[in-house]
């Protein structure tokens, strides 16, 4: 019997519910706030184990820098199946688990406050080997806190 053909909502909905339960974005609150194959949203609430800095209550970097990369990790994953469409479940499913982070770079534009916090990621390129991802993280405000650049492996 033939497998079914894929089609880009049902893989981007699974690629959803798999990044939503890896047992860090659970600890880090992230929940897929938007997923298209050209950029994806991931939304989280400040919690206390997240302070970087008890006395001004700000967002540890390290969160940040967490949050961006799964981001753009999510990102071109969802870039990567738009491109396999027609491919069956287990042949996407075996090369999704090759993809993985080669570098990620942040830079903090001002201190982490806020209660609720967007990171977003669009794709900057796409190879046969590797794709890159622009990142940007928000509070509730809609104020920029850090950008980033990541390079993940996709091939």
């Amino acid at each position: 019997m033939d497998e079914p053909k894929t089609d880009i909502k049902s893989l981007l909905e699974a690629i959803a519910k798999v990044h939503e339960k890896m047992p860090f974005n659970r600890f880090l609150g992230l929940k897929v706030d938007y997923l298209r194959t050209d950029g994806a949203g991931f939304r989280f609430p400040m919690k206390d184990e997240f302070v970087g800095n008890p006395i001004h209550g700000i967002l540890h970097g390290g969160v940040i820098s967490a949050a961006l990369d799964a981001t753009g990790g999510i990102t071109i994953t969802a870039s990567a199946v738009g491109k396999m469409l027609g491919l069956s479940y287990k042949e996407i499913a075996r090369r999704v688990a090759r993809m993985g982070t080669i570098d990620v770079r942040v830079d903090f534009l001002r201190p982490g406050r806020g209660t609720e916090f967007l990171s977003t990621a669009t794709i900057m390129r796409t190879g046969k080997k590797v794709a890159v991802t622009r990142m940007e993280l928000r509070n509730q405000d809609d104020l920029l806190i850090a950008v980033g650049t990541g390079t993940y492996i996709v091939g």
